[in-house]
């Protein structure tokens, strides 16, 4: 997997991942569209570790200056 994600990318991803993590575990969404925002928070976190975006190869665009 080649990076095609930029560092502000990364970190934009990162901390919109925290709010949705404090959005579910403070009890201000719950039920199945909280369940889904906790799934999204997990896969934010995931890509912005490993620096690549599956969706981004499928729409043939990077955020990575080259």
């Amino acid at each position: 997997m080649k990076r095609n994600m930029s560092n502000l990318d990364r970190i934009i991803r990162v901390i919109v991942a925290a709010l949705f993590a404090y959005l579910y575990f403070g009890g201000i969404v719950t039920g199945g569209f909280g369940i889904a925002l906790l799934v999204i928070a997990v896969v934010f976190v995931l890509t912005s570790i490993v620096g690549f975006c599956p969706l981004y190869v499928l729409f043939k665009t990077s955020t990575l200056k080259k």
